[in-house]
């Protein structure tokens, strides 16, 4: 696996600066499919858990939102995923993204 670009010596002062980086590194349309899908199962699981008292069911959260975002970045953007190097920044970008696509900022359909 490739990546796009070389992360080793990126840091960042603040999330509004990670943000970019993060997109620029979600740019193929099924990756971004794949993180939506992912963190609206991860949503949808903890209103469950949290309605339901399933706590058992928490371990199932980064399953399924690391599963279907690591799919999307090794098959499909072939590069590492930013939580291996930015984990925080990337989740709060995670969830950025998710409603980014929800207000229709960022698409998934092309």
């Amino acid at each position: 696996m490739s990546d796009k670009r070389n992360t080793s010596n990126l840091q960042f002062g603040s999330f509004g600066e990670f943000y970019p980086f993060y997109l620029a590194e979600h740019q193929n349309v099924i990756s971004r499919r794949l993180h939506f899908i992912g963190t609206g199962l991860v949503l949808a699981l903890i209103i469950y858990i949290a309605i339901s008292a399933a706590w058992l069911a928490l371990l199932a959260v980064p399953v399924l939102g690391y599963g279907f975002a690591w799919i999307g970045h090794f098959f499909f953007e072939k590069n590492k995923p930013a939580s291996f190097k930015f984990p925080l920044y990337s989740l709060l970008g995670d969830f950025m993204m998710f409603f980014d696509i929800l207000r229709g900022r960022l698409s998934i359909l092309k």
